[in-house]
């Protein structure tokens, strides 16, 4: 198994961060639209956890490397 740099690591919470924000993107429209008649209200409060987490983990991460 290989390690990973501290960025490595950054990099892909970025990009998990940026595809749960697209997540919550469509499962809005998805709710305004009505195309499909689903209650994504459960939906829609998991993935703002998800996006509060790895919020905290990009800002943390990103102080832990470029202020030490």
């Amino acid at each position: 198994m290989t390690g990973q740099s501290k960025k490595d690591f950054l990099h892909k919470m970025s990009i998990a961060l940026k595809e749960a924000r697209e997540t919550r993107y469509w499962l809005k429209l998805l709710d305004k639209s009505q195309i499909i008649l689903t209650d994504y209200k459960n939906y829609l409060v998991e993935i703002e956890n998800i996006i509060n987490i790895l919020t905290k983990i990009v800002k943390t991460s990103s102080q832990s490397i470029y202020n030490l």
